[in-house]
C-alpha cells in the first residue's frame, strides 16, 4: 500500500501498517519530509511514534519517496492523508491538496488499484473526485475510490491506529470493501467494530463526531459564563452531571476550550459546506458552539488582567503551555498561544514555556519570550497562567513554585492544578467558571477524555 501524505496522520498511519505487516511506501512532495523518515526522524511530537519508526524502517517494510511514478506502480491501495486545511478567505476546507494528491496517482495508475481518502473532507468530495479521477485515469471506470475516515487523537495516535474503537469503509462495490478489509485485516482480526456505508456517510462520521465533541465542550464552557455570574462552581456541576449515564463524564471537562488541527477548522467548513447544500440552519448552532469556544481564551486575560490588578501593562505573565493540548507540539489555533499573544498585545512582558512546543510557537508569534524550562518562564512573574495541562505543570508543588515567582497570582485555565493546596499555600487563585471561595471535588477521568486532534 501506499500513504500520499506524511504529515501527523499519513506519516503515523504508514508507519503503524508496515508494524502490522504490510509493505508502505510512504509519499510527500516536501523532501526534508522524506529524508527525515527515512533518517528515523519523526518530524513532529507524537509520544511512541518515533521507536515505531525505527521499528519499521528496521523490518525492510516501510519506505518513504517523493516519485509518484514509484507510488503509483507500487500500491494496491493508496491512501490519501493529505491536510484539509481552513480556505485562506473563508470557513471552506481548502481541497487543493487532496485534489492533487488523487489526480497525480489518477494519471499514472495503469492496472486496477483502490484509492483511499483519509483526509476530513466535505460531503460530496469523494462523488466528486470519483468523476475526476475516472476522467483522467488510463482506467477510467475501473479506477475506483473510497472513503475511510480517521479518528486519531494526538497524544494518543500510536493506540488509536492500531487498536481503533472503530473502522468506517465508505465503498460503492463489494471489490472496494474487499480491498479495505484486506488492508486492515490484523485490526478486524482483533474483532475490531466496522461500518461499511455509502460514500457521503463515511465523509459525513469524522465531522458529526468533531461536531458532537465540540459541542459537549462549548456546552460546559457555556454552563461556566453561568457559573462566574451566579458564584456556582462548574467542577461541581460536571462533575453532578457526569453521573447521568444519558449524559457521561467524557469531553466535559471546562476549561480554556478545544483547539487543534481539527475541530476549530472541521466544524466551520461543516457549517459553510452545509450553508452550500441548503441545510446551514439544522447547523447554525456550530456558530455559537465556535464562539463560545472563543469567548474562553478572552475571559482567561480577564481573569489573568484582574489578578495583576487591572493593568497588563509592563506585568510579567508565565503562560505554561503553548500546544493546544499536552503530548503534542501542534499550535495551530492553540488557545494557549493566543491567550498569549493578546496579553502581548496588552503590553504584558509574556514568558511563554511548554515541553514541546517552544519551536512551533516561536515560529508563530516571534515577539513572545520563551524560556527553556518551567522554572525560567515564572521566576519574578506577576501572574502563572496554566495554559496547557502538560504533567509537569500539575505536578509541581505550590511551595516550590511559590518562591520563584513576584506574586502567588495562578490563573489555572485548564481545572489541572489542586485548588485547595494553591490557596492552603498562599497563592491567589482563579479558573474559569469558579468563584474565588470554592470547595474542590476530586474527579478522575479517564485519558481517553482528552479533547480530540
Amino acid at each position: 500500500m501506499t500513504v500520499i501524505g506524511t504529515g501527523y496522520l499519513g506519516a503515523t498511519h504508514a508507519i503503524c501498517m508496515a508494524i502490522l505487516g504490510f509493505e508502505v511506501l510512504g509519499v510527500d512532495v516536501d523532501q526534508r519530509k522524506i529524508d527525515a523518515l527515512t533518517a528515523g526522524i519523526v518530524p513532529f511530537f507524537e509520544p511512541g511514534l518515533d521507536e515505531k519508526l525505527r521499528e519499521a524502517l528496521d523490518s525492510g517494510r516501510l519506505q518513504f519517496t517523493t516519485n509518484f511514478d514509484r507510488a503509483a506502480a507500487f500500491g494496491d491501495v493508496h491512501f490519501i492523508c493529505v491536510g484539509t486545511p481552513q480556505a485562506p478567505d473563508s470557513h471552506a476546507a481548502d481541497l487543493r491538496y487532496v485534489e492533487s494528491a488523487f489526480t497525480e496517482l489518477a494519471k499514472r495508475i495503469d492496472r486496477k488499484a483502490l484509492l483511499v481518502g483519509k483526509s476530513t473532507v466535505p460531503i460530496g468530495t469523494a462523488e466528486r473526485v470519483t468523476g475526476l479521477v475516472q476522467e483522467i485515469s488510463p482506467l477510467g471506470a475501473e479506477l475506483e475510490l473510497a472513503w475511510n475516515p480517521e479518528f486519531l487523537r494526538e497524544g494518543f495516535a500510536v493506540e488509536d491506529t492500531l487498536h481503533p474503537d472503530r473502522l468506517v469503509f465508505g465503498v460503492s462495490s463489494e471489490w472496494a470493501e474487499r480491498q479495505l478489509r484486506a488492508a486492515f485485516r490484523p485490526i478486524l482480526d482483533a474483532k475490531t467494530p466496522v461500518v461499511v456505508s455509502d460514500l457521503a456517510t463515511a465523509e459525513l462520521v469524522k465531522v458529526a463526531a468533531n461536531s458532537f465533541l465540540a459541542t459537549k465542550i462549548s456546552f460546559i464552557n457555556a454552563m461556566a459564563e453561568v457559573c462566574e455570574t451566579t458564584g456556582a462552581d462548574v467542577n461541581l456541576l460536571a462533575t453532578a452531571l457526569s453521573f447521568d449515564s444519558r449524559i457521561g463524564g467524557r469531553f466535559l471537562k471546562p476549561g480554556l476550550g478545544f483547539g487543534g488541527g481539527c475541530l476549530p477548522k472541521d466544524i466551520r467548513a461543516f457549517a459553510h459546506r452545509a450553508e452550500e447544500l441548503g441545510v446551514g440552519q439544522a447547523v447554525a448552532f456550530l456558530h455559537e458552539v465556535d464562539g463560545i469556544n472563543n469567548r474562553r481564551r478572552v475571559r482567561t486575560v480577564d481573569l489573568i488582567r484582574e489578578l495583576a490588578g487591572g493593568d497588563l501593562q509592563g506585568k510579567r505573565i508565565a503562560a505554561l503551555g503553548a500546544a493546544f493540548k499536552p503530548n503534542s507540539d501542534d499550535v495551530r489555533d492553540a488557545p494557549a498561544l493566543d491567550v498569549a499573544r493578546m496579553l502581548y498585545l496588552e503590553g504584558a512582558v509574556v514568558t511563554v514555556y511548554d515541553p514541546e512546543a517552544n519551536e512551533n510557537a516561536h515560529r508563530l508569534y516571534p515577539d513572545l519570550n520563551y524560556a527553556n524550562s518551567m522554572i525560567a518562564a515564572v521566576i519574578d512573574a506577576d501572574v502563572v497562567a496554566l495554559l496547557t495541562e502538560w504533567q509537569e505543570f500539575t505536578d509541581i508543588d505550590p511551595e516550590n513554585l511559590g518562591k520563584l515567582v513576584r506574586h502567588r497570582r495562578v490563573v489555572d485555565g485548564r481545572h489541572a492544578l489542586d485548588a485547595d493546596d494553591y490557596v492552603a499555600k498562599g497563592w491567589e487563585y482563579r479558573a474559569l467558571g469558579r468563584p474565588v471561595a470554592s470547595r474542590t471535588i476530586s474527579f478522575v477521568m479517564d485519558a481517553r477524555d482528552e479533547v480530540d486532534a
